[in-house]
């Protein structure tokens, strides 16, 4: 019966000026064999502010003066909804566990209901943003369920600001598997519309030797950049080595901050 705080969570420590150990708290995992065996305390803790402040947003609110968080975490909606994943040969999945269980490639995602409102400071933030980053992320557990929400793509489409979509460092076993940049972006907007995105921010470094070959183990492979198909979708690119020097294929912090700002400044 409690919204999903995961991804909350992880923009609240991410926005948290606070004590590392903090940081740390938040991210904490029960170990094995405990009763609350795998749970994030993070999430504990969301849940249990969710009871006291009476709903997600205000328990963001609450966490976030604790927390000493710099800048506003919003959800895009406080309605209960499952994801649902239509596959290429007709089946369906329901809930973001099972989705990527299937080989089959996914058609079309939906929420259910369909209907969930926004919550009305999101559709605000997005009116009044400067710059809109949309990912990087699970392409369809975790960036599209947001512009699927009613009024989130409407809000983006019509926003001033510079949209800029990030292209996950590597494939998805279940979600992405073959993926190239370009079908990537052609999901985003065959769910949110065109007019979501201005700018496809790709990287052009991927890992190489043993860091490779693990991630090739678990069926995840370099997101190809297909430059040529990417225009022909009326978007601007930008390329840069994006890529973080350590045994973890994601993008550099500081070197994305970097680009995606280069784009406004």
């Amino acid at each position: 019966g409690v919204l999903p705080p995961g991804d909350v969570r992880d923009c609240l420590v991410a926005l948290a000026d606070t004590e590392p150990l903090m940081e740390q708290l938040f991210r904490y995992r029960f170990p094995p064999g405990t009763t609350l065996s795998g749970h994030s305390f993070g999430n504990l803790f969301l849940a249990s502010m969710c009871a006291v402040a009476g709903d997600l947003n205000k328990a963001i609110k609450a966490t976030s003066r604790i927390l000493k968080v710099r800048g506003q975490v919003l959800p895009s909606t406080l309605v209960d909804t499952n994801l649902v994943a239509q596959y290429a040969d007709g089946t369906e999945a329901k809930g973001e566990t099972k989705i990527a269980c299937s080989k089959m490639p996914i058609q079309r995602l939906s929420l259910e209901p369909s209907d969930c409102p926004p919550v009305p400071e999101t559709l605000v933030a997005i009116r009044e943003a400067d710059l809109i980053i949309l990912g990087p992320g699970s392409l369809y557990t975790s960036v599209l369920p947001n512009v699927l929400v009613t009024g989130i793509p409407t809000a983006l489409a019509t926003s001033g600001a510079v949209k800029v979509y990030v292209v996950n460092v590597m494939t998805e076993p279940g979600e992405t598997d073959g993926y190239t940049a370009a079908d990537h972006v052609r999901a985003l907007i065959n769910h949110g519309g065109p007019a979501i995105v201005d700018w496809v921010l790709v990287n052009t470094r991927f890992p190489t030797g043993g860091t490779l070959m693990r991630y090739r183990e678990e069926g995840a492979w370099p997101t190809a950049l297909d430059q040529r198909e990417l225009q022909t979708l009326g978007l601007k690119v930008k390329e840069a080595p994006l890529l973080s020097i350590n045994d973890m294929a994601r993008h550099e912090p500081d070197k994305l901050a970097q680009a995606v700002l280069s784009l406004v400044i």
